[in-house]
C-alpha cells in the first residue's frame, strides 16, 4: 500500500513528467530497433549530441530552444543523406568529428553564458521531472508523427534498411527512404533533447531496442516491446529517483542498463 500510495503521489506531484517519459520513451524506443538493426548506433549519439549542442545555441541567443536543436541535428542528417564515396573516408569519421564538435561547442557556449550551474545542467542534460506542459506539446509534434511517418513506410525503409539489392531490384531508391528515416530519427532526438538529454536519449534509443531484441524474433513483436520496456523503464526510474531522491535520467539509464545486463545473462543461460 505504501509504494501505490507513493506511485499515486508521485504522479499527483509530477504529472508532466509521466507524460513527457512516456512519449519519449515509447517513440526513442521504437525507433531504436532500427537504429540497432541497422548497426548506426553511434549516429543516434551523434545526433543526440548536436541536439544538445542546438540547445547550447538557444540559451546564449535567447532563441527557440527547439528551432536551434532541429537545425543543428538537420545540418547532420543531411550529411548523413549524402552518398558515401568509395576511396573517401567511411562515415564514422564524419560523425566522430560531429560528435566532438557539438560536444566541446556546447561546453565553450554555455562557459559564456550567465546562467547558474543549475541551469546550464538542466538546459544540457535534461531533467524529466522539471518537464512542463510546453515540453510535452514538443514531443507530442515531433515524435508521434514521426513515429507514425517511420510505421506508416515500413515496409520501404525496411528494405532499403535490411536487404539493399532486393529494394534496387524492386525499383526501390534506398536514398530516399534512408533520408526520410534519418530526417524522422533527427526531429525526434531534437524534440527529446530538450526533456531527456543526450545520455537518456542515447539509452532510448540503443539500451532499450537492443533488450527487445534479444526477446523478440519478429519485428513488430520487437517495436512494440522495446516500447513496452521503455515506458516501463522510465516509470520505474522515475518512482525509484523520487524515493530515494536521486536525479531522475541517470536512475533511468541505469535500470535500462541493467535490465539490459539480466536479460543478455538470462539468454545466455537459458542456452547454456
Amino acid at each position: 500500500m505504501n509504494l501505490v500510495h507513493e506511485t499515486v503521489s508521485f504522479v499527483q506531484l509530477f504529472p508532466e513528467a509521466v507524460i513527457c517519459g512516456t512519449i519519449m520513451a515509447a517513440v526513442c524506443s521504437a525507433f531504436g530497433v532500427f537504429v540497432v538493426l541497422k548497426r548506426i548506433v553511434f549516429i543516434s549519439i551523434a545526433l543526440s549530441e548536436a541536439a544538445t549542442c542546438g540547445l547550447a545555441l538557444a540559451l546564449v541567443f535567447h532563441a527557440s530552444p527547439l528551432a536551434c536543436s532541429a537545425l543543428v541535428a538537420g545540418a547532420v542528417v543531411f550529411l548523413l543523406a549524402l552518398p558515401e564515396k568509395r576511396h573517401h573516408l567511411p562515415k564514422d569519421v564524419v560523425l566522430g568529428t560531429v560528435f566532438l564538435l557539438a560536444s566541446s561547442a556546447s561546453v565553450l557556449l554555455v562557459a559564456q553564458s550567465g546562467f547558474g550551474l543549475e541551469e546550464i545542467k538542466a538546459m544540457l542534460y535534461g531533467d524529466l521531472i522539471v518537464s512542463g506542459p510546453r515540453d510535452r506539446w514538443v514531443l507530442l509534434l515531433t515524435g508521434v508523427p514521426a513515429l507514425a511517418m517511420l510505421l506508416l513506410f515500413l515496409r520501404p525503409v525496411l528494405y532499403a534498411f535490411l536487404d539493399r539489392e532486393a529494394a534496387l531490384v524492386m525499383g526501390i531508391r534506398c536514398w530516399v527512404w534512408e533520408g526520410l528515416f534519418f530526417f524522422l530519427l533527427g526531429l525526434v532526438v531534437s524534440g527529446a533533447s530538450k526533456s531527456g538529454g543526450a545520455l537518456l536519449v542515447f539509452c532510448l534509443l540503443v539500451v532499450v531496442p537492443a533488450t527487445a531484441l534479444l526477446l523478440a524474433r519478429r519485428l513488430w513483436t520487437a517495436i512494440g516491446l522495446a516500447a513496452a520496456i521503455g515506458v516501463l523503464t522510465t516509470w520505474a526510474g522515475l518512482l525509484a529517483a523520487y524515493r530515494a531522491d536521486l536525479p531522475a535520467n541517470p536512475t533511468i539509464i541505469g535500470l535500462a542498463c541493467l535490465l539490459f545486463g539480466a536479460v543478455g545473462a538470462g539468454r545466455w543461460l537459458f542456452r547454456r
